[in-house]
Parts: structure tokens; C-alpha cells; sequence
């Protein structure tokens, strides 16, 4: 029997957006407990392989040995996909073993869980990250059968920077570079602030949108077996979403 307010860790890097879990445990009567691992914060690959290395993410795990959890996600969507689709998967299993066993994900393994939920094949990116790397999600997203028909990056090579980004700025670049053929926007950084505009990101593309943190609290709760509605938070969390059946 689960308890009545379900615990879902958040191993999160560095500093930047992190406090969009407090928001999302307010909305959703969850607990959103974060343990931050630190790197040298730049969007590169070797620091980005470094600040996802198992060292790192088992003292992510530590973190929680006194609390319960009902799951756990790494949630750096590039610490996890630039590992590729197989490392990535080899990734949260060994932080699941760092934490006894508990179900572990990451936000790329997430978004990914996310789009077969909603029944989406078809993406327009929206990266924050610089070309090189945002292509290595791409070629993330490709692995599980979807198309990315539109990719877009902003080229901020540090997530603190993205962190300072405002809602206006964030809105306008998802409604900038959505495309009429896609059938969901992916907005792939923890690093940028998005639970507060949910709402907003969606009546401007007429579309899902999926953001790093949301598809991390959202998968997380899945694992944990929770599902629970909150249009607030986009449509993950709308009381037709196809939870994970697919």
C-alpha cells in the first residue's frame, strides 16, 4: 500500500531550476525531495559524461539513504542521453541497485516514456543546449522511433544561464520554433524554468508540450505507480492521457 503522499527523489545538478519541484509537490500533494550532484555546469560532452558518471550519481543516491523513496530520477536530460540510448538505460539501473532497488528513470528516459503515453511520433525540439549536443537527443529520440521534424538550439553553454531565462523568453522561443508538423514540442533542459507556464506553452502552440521537469515528476510518479491529475501542469497530467499504456 503506498502512502498517502508518494516520495519521488530528484537527483539534480548543480543549481538552476530546481526549485520547479517545490512548485510541482505543491500542485500535486507529492513529495519532491532534491539532492543536488555538482560539475563544471557547461553543455559539452565530456563534461556532461562526467557529471552523469556512476561516482557522481551514487552520491546523488546517498543523498536519500535515510528517506524513503517510492522512486528516483536522475533528472539531467543531457547527463543521461548523451550516453546514448543503451548507457542510458545501463545508467539508471545501477543508480536504481545505489539505491536499493527502488524504480529509477531519467528525464530522457522520460521523455521518451511520455511521448508513447500520448501517442506522439512527430516532435519539434526546442534546445537550449549548443547544436552538437541538442543532436545527440535527436539521435536519443530517433532510437525509440521518433521524428524529429524541426530542431532547434539556443546554443547557452552553461544550465546557470539557462536558469535566468524569464517566462517570456521561454515562451517565445517554444512558439518561435514549434512546426505545423509536429504533433508535440519538446523543451529537453532542468536547467529552465517551466512548471509555471504549463498553461501557457500550450495555448500558444495548440499542442503538448513536454518540458524536462515536467516529464521527470511525471514519469517518476509513474514509476511509483501514482497518476495524478493536474491540468496545471500541461497534458501529461490531464485526466485523458493514456498513462503509460503504450
Amino acid at each position: 500500500m503506498h502512502r498517502d503522499r508518494p516520495t519521488i527523489g530528484i537527483v539534480y545538478p548543480d543549481h538552476a531550476a530546481e526549485d520547479d519541484y517545490p512548485l510541482a509537490a505543491e500542485l500535486l500533494g507529492v513529495n519532491l525531495p532534491v539532492a543536488h550532484i555538482y560539475g563544471t555546469d557547461l553543455h559539452a560532452v565530456p563534461e556532461l559524461l562526467d557529471l552523469g558518471s556512476p561516482a557522481k550519481l551514487a552520491g546523488g543516491a546517498a543523498q536519500f539513504a535515510d528517506e524513503p523513496l517510492d522512486a528516483l530520477v536522475w533528472a539531467c536530460t543531457s547527463g543521461s542521453f548523451v550516453y546514448g540510448p543503451e548507457g542510458a538505460r545501463t545508467q539508471v539501473e545501477q543508480l536504481s541497485r545505489d539505491a536499493g532497488g527502488v524504480p529509477t528513470t531519467s528525464t530522457s528516459i522520460a521523455f521518451v516514456a511520455a511521448l508513447r503515453a500520448l501517442g506522439v511520433g512527430r516532435v519539434a525540439v526546442s534546445a537550449s543546449y549548443p547544436r552538437d549536443v541538442a543532436e545527440l537527443f535527436v539521435a536519443f529520440l530517433a532510437d525509440a522511433d521518433v521524428e524529429v521534424v524541426s530542431l532547434a538550439d539556443a546554443g547557452i553553454d552553461t544550465a546557470a544561464e539557462v536558469g535566468t531565462l524569464t517566462d517570456e523568453a521561454v515562451l517565445e522561443f517554444v512558439r518561435t520554433n514549434d512546426h505545423p508538423d509536429a504533433q508535440a514540442v519538446l523543451v529537453p533542459d532542468t536547467a529552465m524554468h517551466t512548471l509555471r507556464i504549463m498553461r501557457e506553452l500550450g495555448k500558444e502552440t495548440g499542442k503538448p508540450v513536454l518540458t524536462a521537469n515536467q516529464v521527470t515528476v511525471w514519469h517518476g510518479l509513474e514509476l511509483a505507480g501514482y497518476t495524478v491529475e493536474c491540468p496545471e501542469l500541461g497534458s501529461l497530467f490531464e485526466e485523458d492521457t493514456d498513462h503509460g499504456a503504450r
